[in-house]
């Protein structure tokens, strides 16, 4: 039983902090979402009615109980929300990005080291099914050293929405911000950092001012482990998917692991779902991805359970001080430089080096 709750304010309660934050922390055991801010619109109230609803951050913040302030607002506004916060003393959690450049990351993880906080950017993904299911099987040693690795996600929409803050560039819109970020974290945390990369930005759609597509290529040449330079990573994201690709693709010197579609906890959430409900976050048999290894049938690999709490857990648990934090500042600091080395590379057509040994100051 935990000792203490963790009272936690929300600040934005569009997507993100609906259905991503708040539905998460309040099943979450030792948390509860106590304040949202919610500058436009009158739902929140009706979803949470023991929450108090607020309009500023600074009203928020005159209530001393809230330890943890959540950031689910539009990407340009993160860095300011989290300073203001962390300087009252709150730990902070922030929707990825938590920064749009690595410098204003490094900068953040300055203020929570002086003021003492927590602080982390969301990566929920880190806990789906599928990605835990892949990482078992690695580490199992089933699929052998790794040489190829495709990270698919992707959508399907022409039109950008009218009005919305992921399709301008002031917001920090665009796919690289929007789906990147996970994309890059989950790759990090199973090979580490790579040596290079080559990136190709990009423009799919008409009508549009930010980016809708990317191929990212991770390598690993003079990787210290020696069974990781063989290999190549692709990460891939498009809006303009109708058939979307595998969401992971892994070939390795003893079989291949190839999984399609994403994990069922986005839907059950943005449906009502609750993480009590029977079977939640366990995906259908029909789902399952397979391991095929040579001159053999595939084998079907059960997807094991997702289950995004585990996150907040590691958070509160963090912040009480019995467990290091898994998704840290230097975390946060990487997937960052990489964004930056791959708009470099999309922009000049070459491949860059990439040194992420200052993620370990941070």
């Amino acid at each position: 039983m935990m000792s203490e709750t963790i009272k936690a304010g929300v600040v934005g309660f569009g997507l993100a902090g609906q259905v991503f934050h708040a539905a998460v922390i309040n099943e979450t055991p030792g948390m509860e979402v106590a304040a949202i801010v919610e500058r436009s619109g009158k739902t929140a109230a009706a979803r949470y009615p023991g929450a108090r609803i607020v309009s500023s951050v600074e009203e928020m913040l005159q209530d001393p109980s809230i330890r943890l302030c959540v950031v689910a607002t539009p990407n340009d506004t993160h860095c300011r929300i989290a300073e203001q916060c962390m300087r009252a003393g709150r730990h902070v959690v922030v929707d990825k990005p938590l920064a749009l450049s690595s410098a204003d990351t490094a900068a953040l993880g300055q203020v929570a080291r002086d003021a003492k906080v927590v602080l982390s950017a969301y990566q929920n993904r880190r806990w789906d099914g599928d990605f835990q299911t892949l990482r078992e099987l690695l580490d199992s040693g089933r699929i052998g050293d790794p040489v190829l690795f495709e990270s698919h996600f992707d959508r399907f929409r022409l039109e950008p929405k009218p009005g919305a803050w992921r399709e301008t560039e002031a917001a920090g819109g665009g796919i690289l911000f929007d789906l990147g970020p996970h994309l890059i974290d989950q790759a990090l945390c199973l090979f580490g950092a790579p040596t290079s990369l080559w990136a190709d930005v990009r423009i799919s759609r008409p009508n549009v001012e930010v980016d809708d597509s990317h191929d990212i290529q991770l390598t690993y040449e003079d990787s210290p482990r020696k069974e990781l330079r063989a290999l190549r990573v692709w990460l891939r994201s498009t809006m303009v998917a109708a058939s979307p690709g595998a969401r992971f693709t892994l070939h390795g010197t003893r079989a291949t692991y190839e999984k399609w579609g994403l994990d069922p906890q986005e839907d059950a959430l943005r449906e009502g779902a609750r993480f009590a409900d029977h079977a939640f976050g366990t995906e259908a048999a029909s789902a399952w991805g397979t391991l095929t290894l040579p001159d053999s049938s595939p084998e079907v690999i059960r997807t094991l359970p997702g289950d995004y709490r585990k996150y907040y857990e590691n958070v509160r648990n963090a912040i009480c001080g019995t467990a290091p934090l898994e998704v840290g500042v230097g975390a946060a600091w990487s997937v960052a430089r990489i964004i930056e080395l791959a708009r470099e590379s999309s922009r000049t057509g070459c491949r860059v080096p990439v040194d992420l040994s200052a993620a370990a100051t941070l």
